[in-house]
């Protein structure tokens, strides 16, 4: 068990739940939750409250009220302003694409808070397995230089506490944020962050219409950011943190104020998404 608060339980059984409660609208029975969540039925109050007790014990997602009510605890950080959050823009490069079998080499991201980047955490990591050759070529990190470099065990305690409640960033997120999370269910089996995020290759297919691609280069060029060190997880953290800068004042333009707005413009079909802004972005692509 930890005693990170941005730690959460990955079990399917809670996602579940968390699924169910949405659709009841955040509050379920928990007869009910044992009867469509564990695929049981027929069982007395006293004993469903038991199981869903021990099942959301400790997760602070949940709340359990009197009469074996359970309840999604809203996440405020949904409904905040989004110059009134924290930001963590993250990016790790690590020896192959796939994990696993592949670990994290090197973790690097910059926190933005209003709208300034004021703090960064950099870090070579020792994945315990040999990089392959492409990917030493590919960053320029080699086994000799990750030799003697922390283990992830030993980073991730200081990457939570630098993280704490602040949305994630990254420039294909779920690629960054599945690789930290599988290394932190090594150290801390069972759990994973349950930091929301956003994704600037999404919000800037959104914001950004028209681009030959949006790799992190071409989206850089786009507003001008140079990347002095590509595949250098500090490097590209520092280029995506001035990109997101960049976006979140199309946010703005578009009338996109708080998190749950940003979520559902992400989650937008392309031409949507464009609809919403186009008159806004107009000026704005004109000086590019």
């Amino acid at each position: 068990m930890s005693f990170y608060s941005n730690l959460v339980s990955d079990s399917t059984l809670l996602q579940e739940t968390i699924e169910l409660l949405r659709e009841c609208g955040g509050r379920a029975n928990a007869s009910q939750i044992v009867d469509v969540v564990f695929k049981v039925s027929h069982i007395d109050d006293e004993l469903a409250g038991l199981l869903v007790g021990d099942l959301i014990r400790d997760d602070r997602r949940f709340k359990l009220l009197e009469g074996n009510t359970v309840e999604l605890e809203l996440n405020d950080c949904e409904t905040r302003l989004l110059d009134d959050l924290d930001f963590v823009v993250v990016d790790v490069e690590a020896t192959g694409a796939k994990m696993p079998p592949n670990r994290i080499i090197e973790l690097g991201a910059y926190r933005i808070r209003g709208k300034q980047i004021v703090d960064n955490f950099l870090t070579l990591v020792n994945p315990e397995i040999p990089i392959p050759r492409f990917v030493a070529s590919l960053t320029g990190i080699n086994n000799d230089m990750v030799k003697q470099a922390p283990l992830f065990a030993e980073v991730v305690p200081r990457w939570l506490e630098f993280v704490g409640d602040a949305v994630l960033i990254a420039h294909n997120a779920p690629f960054d944020t599945n690789f930290i999370n599988h290394e932190i269910s090594r150290v801390y089996p069972g759990q994973r962050m349950v930091n929301p995020h956003l994704c600037t290759v999404t919000l800037s297919r959104r914001a950004i219409p028209g681009l030959t691609n949006y790799r992190l280069d071409t989206v850089a060029q786009n507003f001008s950011i140079p990347i002095p060190e590509r595949h250098r997880a500090g490097s590209d953290a520092l280029a995506t943190a001035e990109i997101f800068l960049h976006l979140l004042d199309r946010l703005a333009a578009s009338g996109i104020k708080d998190l749950a707005a940003a979520h559902r413009y992400e989650a937008m079909p392309l031409e949507k998404a464009m609809a919403v802004g186009e008159l806004e972005h107009l000026p704005l692509l004109s000086n590019l």
